[in-house]
């Protein structure tokens, strides 16, 4: 890892790292030097998010996460897994014995495996490198 001269022009990250030749934002991925276009539209990236609030989680879907969580009462997000509506009714389904009503399951051991499954660092730093990635060529 190394300090970046400037923060990147895409997360505003300060750590780089040298991937395949280049340098990149350690965080999100976006290539050192490179500025996202402002003339196109940003992409869309879903994601499935999984929040908890006491011992249960809330299960939702978002095309933009942040605007998304500060409108939920929620005491930690845990992860996010890529993806829309049908990954989200998938884990619906796969956890529909714990469901306590709406989008909210009991927190019970094979729901937390799953998430810490998805868990790989901070979950706002996965989102980002996914909008990185969608905004490249």
């Amino acid at each position: 890892m190394t300090t970046l001269a400037d923060p990147c022009a895409f997360c505003g990250g300060r750590e780089g790292e040298r991937v395949g030749g280049w340098p990149r934002c350690a965080r999100c991925g976006w290539i050192v030097g490179d500025v996202p276009d402002a003339d196109l539209a940003p992409p869309r990236v879903e994601v499935v998010y999984y929040l908890r609030y006491a011992e249960r989680v809330k299960i939702g879907t978002s095309a933009d996460p942040r605007r998304r969580l500060r409108a939920i009462r929620h005491e930690e997000l845990l992860a996010f897994e890529p993806g829309g509506r049908p990954v989200e009714q998938a884990r619906h389904a796969q956890f529909a014995h714990l469901r306590e009503g709406g989008e909210w399951f009991t927190a019970a051991p094979e729901l937390l495996a799953h998430i810490a499954s998805l868990a790989d660092g901070d979950p706002w730093h996965r989102y980002l490198r996914w909008l990185a990635d969608a905004h490249r060529p």
